[in-house]
């Protein structure tokens, strides 16, 4: 009796073995095999503007890596907040994506109704760029450096129109930073985007900007517009002669970022496998270079430094808004 109960116990044994050892390798394989579908990457911008330049390499780059076409999906509107609102509502299953950036941590503090915390319910994937900004006046304006726009604003308190692409955009709260900074008083001319303040700007129509250097580079190269400093901690490769705002400031940064992220409770497989093709991505030659180009600097780090990142960069301009008051109408 003993002998055939052991043959069958031991039978049990080898069935719950045979059953509970393919389990992690199953596992590990549906993580391994994602994405199976096509993943959309959402952008709150329109088409054609640098937020959605810098997406579409990026979807190109991880369709190519991952075996699955990575589509760009414009949801205009909001500040970003459309698109942010439309991911957080997703199934967090890796197949929606958000292309995330410096506005959207402006919008935690500039929208008080958000039906979403954006800092909470969306999961950091990767970070992709460090964008900075310059100050910049039309050529006929009286000053030549730093300094001397300072000493210049101050005689005449009020009397400089500077221009932005919309109340809260980073061209305003950078400009606001630099007036609480060294104590400065300009008058703010809010536009319906960057464009359009450019235009005025070129036209003389108004005074300085604080705009990206992506999109002044041209014109500063071309003797447009002469550019005093930029917002940066560091000088940048692409305008070496220029100086830093901290250089007359100190303590002055003002910096854009844009990066990936992905719905609150994303697998962290799902994450690590996303965030470490975007960094391969940014550590190719080709790609560094198109971001370069664009004045831009490379920015890579993990989902972890990623998320403490924005949470230290959400906290700083928060200062800044709440500080100067700043309100959407």
């Amino acid at each position: 009796m003993n002998a055939t109960k052991l043959p069958r116990r031991r039978f049990l044994q080898l069935v719950a073995s045979a059953a509970a050892v393919p389990a992690a390798p199953i596992l590990s394989t549906s993580q391994e095999s994602y994405p199976t579908r096509p993943v959309r990457l959402l952008v709150g911008y329109a088409a054609g503007g640098p937020a959605d330049t810098v997406a579409r390499l990026t979807a190109q780059w991880l369709s190519d890596r991952l075996g699955q076409q990575v589509v760009v999906e414009n949801r205009v509107g909001a500040a970003s907040n459309i698109a942010a609102e439309a991911v957080v509502r997703s199934p967090p299953d890796g197949y929606t994506l958000l292309m995330v950036g410096s506005n959207n941590a402006f919008n935690v503090t500039l929208y008080d109704n958000l039906s979403f915390d954006f800092v909470r319910d969306i999961a950091p994937v990767g970070s992709i760029y460090r964008g900075l900004s310059v100050l910049v006046v039309h050529p006929s304006f009286p000053v030549k450096s730093v300094p001397e726009f300072i000493a210049y604003a101050k005689a005449n308190p009020g009397k400089i129109n500077m221009a932005s692409a919309g109340v809260g955009t980073p061209h305003h709260v950078y400009g606001e930073l630099f007036k609480m900074m060294t104590g400065v008083e300009m008058l703010h001319v809010p536009y319906r985007g960057g464009g359009p303040a450019l235009t005025d700007l070129l036209a003389g129509q108004v005074s300085v900007m604080f705009d990206t250097l992506a999109t002044s580079i041209e014109h500063i190269r071309a003797g447009r517009l002469r550019a005093l400093a930029v917002t940066s901690a560091t000088r940048s490769d692409v305008l070496a002669d220029i100086p830093t705002v901290g250089d007359f400031v100190p303590g002055y940064e003002g910096t854009g970022w844009q990066g990936v992220g992905a719905p609150r409770n994303t697998p962290a497989e799902i994450i690590d496998k996303l965030n470490k093709e975007i960094n391969a991505g940014l550590a190719d030659p080709r790609m560094k270079a198109r971001i370069t180009d664009f004045g831009y600097t490379v920015f890579a780090s993990s989902p972890a430094d990623f998320r403490t990142f924005i949470a230290a960069y959400t906290e700083k301009w928060a200062k800044v808004i709440r500080a100067a008051n700043i309100k959407l109408d």
